[in-house]
């Protein structure tokens, strides 16, 4: 059976095609092969008609669709794996306190049906830094008070891998001084790693992944859950629109402004948060030099200044 509004082949944006076949080689482009399939027989499955023209992110490609009682939702088909597996968890969880509502899922393909936010306006779209970031500490604070569920991935493991990294990496990197500060990450990890904690992280809560929407001003989208410390959640807020900051200059200020507010707003200690957010510069470092990177990147080298003495 043919199914009216479904997927065409040239709607998927090349960016995702790209994407695909870059991360994931001959799998990522059979999958991408496979979506107006996918689509098709969900579209069919859950009664869903197209009401607008595909989107996508960096791993999954979104379609705009009405429920058969004209409920506003979208469509989420991504690629099966471990961090779509944590997102359904995350979203049961969360259970829409905050986070983006989860109306259905498809088990066998990970596709998602969720609750239709505002996807033209982000926390970015508002001018005062100030007021952004506390919406956004406001939601985070929310995220981490909801117990974390059984079967995620714990930041005791992350850290453990990342220390066994670190000597390695270090012998890539090419300035002395990066060599130091990449050994300085890793150390307030260590002295951290014996408590990582225990609440539900979003791990990617940035303004980009927070919509405007109807049933409450603003909600988070797009969890990559993670149960430990709160202080290793921080990064992304801090890093937030980056290139506006460094343009508008005074990086280190806007950083200690936003690390403050983030950490009153959670309640949480400010040194054991700072050497978490260390551990989240340590964490990209790796993943870069990993890529083929042999320098730090500035915006970690600037976060790590800004933090010291917090």
């Amino acid at each position: 059976m043919t199914v009216p509004d479904a997927l065409a082949a040239d709607e998927i944006p090349q960016g995702l095609v790209a994407s695909y076949a870059t991360g994931f080689g001959e799998e990522g482009s059979a999958w991408i092969a496979g979506l107006p399939s996918l689509a098709a027989d969900l579209l069919e499955r859950w009664q869903l008609r197209r009401d607008g023209a595909a989107r996508s992110g960096q791993a999954s490609l979104v379609l705009p669709v009405l429920r058969p009682d004209g409920t506003r939702a979208v469509l989420k088909l991504q690629l099966p794996r471990e961090e779509t597996a944590a997102a359904l968890t995350g979203l049961r969880a969360w259970n829409g306190d905050g986070m983006v509502r989860l109306l259905d899922h498809d088990p066998a393909s990970s596709s998602m049906l969720l609750e239709r936010l505002d996807g033209a306006r982000t926390l970015a779209s508002i001018d005062d830094d100030d007021v952004a970031m506390g919406i956004l500490a406001g939601l985070h604070a929310r995220l981490v008070a909801v117990p974390a569920p059984q079967g995620l991935r714990g930041l005791g493991e992350v850290a453990a891998a990342m220390l066994e990294q670190v000597p390695q990496a270090v012998a890539r990197l090419t300035d002395p001084a990066g060599r130091d500060l990449l050994r300085g990450w890793a150390s307030a990890v260590a002295e951290l790693a014996d408590d990582p904690g225990d609440r539900l992280l979003h791990w990617d809560l940035h303004y980009d992944n927070v919509l405007a929407a109807e049933r409450e001003p603003w909600i988070a989208i797009d969890p990559e859950p993670l149960v430990g410390d709160p202080g290793f959640d921080l990064w992304p807020a801090l890093d937030s629109r980056w290139d506006d900051v460094v343009a508008k200059g005074g990086p280190l200020r806007v950083v200690r402004r936003r690390f403050d507010l983030l950490t009153d707003t959670l309640g949480l200690d400010r040194a054991r948060a700072a050497g978490w957010t260390l551990g989240r510069l340590l964490q990209n470092a790796l993943w870069d030099i990993e890529d083929g990177e042999r320098r730090l990147a500035p915006s970690a080298v600037v976060l790590a200044e800004a933090l010291r003495h917090r």
